[in-house]
């Protein structure tokens, strides 16, 4: 129980002084306590079950009682008010956190319902997809839809932290002027109220999110927090530092990272929004295509015919990462994605831990149209990218998320198109 004090600072041990030595003597942690069954741990630590189900029901009460989780039946301690502070009632009712939940809005009534309204505040949700997939197009239009009023927005200014490319500010000036909610407002959002960092590498990057950022959310009441992109730093970083301890040590600063962000977001009550970058996912070589090699080179020297057998390659184990990776990447649900077509987020499945929701961006070719049709005008995007609806078609997917459903094994998404007005669905009558 070491690590009581730091879990809860206040927590009065001279109650218990009889029973912590013994716990810490069997390297029992608080998780230990509040995880394992009473039973076990008495066994563990040699003390009386009763003594040891008192001090996790102590310390629950005491954890529930910082989150705002009284029970009405608390047990009572001797002297449990030496270092139980009184921390009232709910935080807030079910009903109160269903009205105040005002997520940020895409703008479009049919992506929002797709995303479950919006973007809540509160949480890290990743933005991923290829290039040109529209990832960037749909982070400016939350950075401007911020800035309204509800339902639409939170009314307060956004953050802008590049490491790639600056602020794309003639396209967010394209955005006030074609997208007819922003310029329909008598007061429509303003660049003048999004700020921007730009982080050209992993040090200031580290930097800018420990120490700037904090205070940048408590100074100008930053509402929605936009990092473009997550993977780019730590992908140029990988180059030179492709060793297992290297790779142990970035996967320890991606926890610490995904902290940081969680914390800020529930501290200041703002949205985390990360853009994310993607690699190809390559299948493993299975066992009948290296046999079946392995026979033509025999054949070189050998005139006999071989047998090669017709068995098909074994499906993966569900327990290996292979299988599981199409649950929470947003390639592979699908049965009908062809395997060149697979992708994979960057920053691996450490990263996926560390944020609460992912938003897949898919991206086809449309080999049925081509070109620009008559009224049509090409939208330049970041890196010289075009988006033009007629020669791609994308698709929206939630891959998993606490406040929405997913779009589920089979389901292709919700398909969308890139304007000069930001992005919007696809009409699917008019297809």
């Amino acid at each position: 129980m070491t690590d009581l004090l730091h879990t809860i600072p206040d927590f009065p041990t001279r109650l218990y002084t009889h029973l912590l030595p013994s716990l810490e003597k069997h390297l029992i942690t608080t998780t230990d306590l509040l995880t394992l069954d009473a039973l076990e741990v008495a066994k563990r630590a040699q003390l009386p079950l009763l003594d040891v189900r008192r001090l996790a029901n102590h310390v629950v009460a005491i954890l529930q009682g910082r989150l705002g989780l009284k029970r009405e039946h608390a047990p009572s301690y001797q002297n449990a008010g030496e270092g139980q502070a009184d921390y009232g009632s709910l935080r807030k009712t079910g009903k109160e956190a269903t009205v105040r939940l005002c997520p940020i809005s895409s703008l479009d009534p049919s992506m929002d319902a797709a995303l479950g309204g919006g973007i809540p505040t509160g949480y890290i949700t990743e933005v991923t997809g290829e290039s040109g997939a529209g990832k960037t197009q749909l982070l400016l239009t939350f950075l401007l839809s911020a800035q309204l009023p509800p339902p639409h927005g939170l009314s307060r200014p956004t953050l802008y932290i590049s490491t790639e490319h600056p602020l794309p500010t003639n396209r967010l000036a394209q955005l006030l002027k074609n997208h007819p909610v922003l310029s329909s407002r008598p007061n429509p959002p303003s660049l003048n109220r999004i700020l921007t960092l730009n982080t050209p590498d992993l040090e200031s990057q580290d930097h800018i999110l420990t120490y700037q950022l904090p205070v940048a959310l408590a100074r100008h009441n930053v509402g929605l927090v936009i990092l473009d992109s997550i993977a780019a730093n730590y992908r140029a970083e990988r180059s030179s530092a492709s060793t297992p301890s290297a790779l142990a040590t970035r996967s320890a600063q991606l926890v610490r990272l995904g902290a940081l962000l969680r914390y800020l977001s529930r501290e200041h009550n703002c949205a985390v929004v990360v853009a994310n970058q993607v690699a190809d996912r390559f299948a493993p070589v299975s066992t009948t295509t290296r046999a079946s090699a392995s026979v033509s080179v025999g054949n070189v020297f050998s005139s006999s015919p071989a047998s090669t057998g017709t068995s098909s390659a074994p499906a993966p184990s569900v327990l290996s990462l292979d299988h599981q990776q199409r649950f929470f990447t947003g390639w592979g649900a699908e049965p009908s994605t062809p395997p060149h077509n697979l992708k994979t987020p960057s920053l691996g499945l450490v990263w996926a831990n560390q944020i609460a929701c992912r938003i897949a961006l898919v991206k086809e070719r449309d080999s049925g149209n081509a070109g620009l049709g008559e009224g049509e005008v090409a939208v330049q995007g970041i890196g010289g990218a075009e988006w033009n609806s007629r020669r791609w078609r994308r698709w929206l997917r939630v891959v998993f998320a606490p406040w929405v459903q997913g779009t589920g094994e089979g389901g292709k998404g919700m398909e969308f198109e890139v304007w000069t007005g930001g992005v919007r669905a696809v009409d699917k009558a008019a297809v």
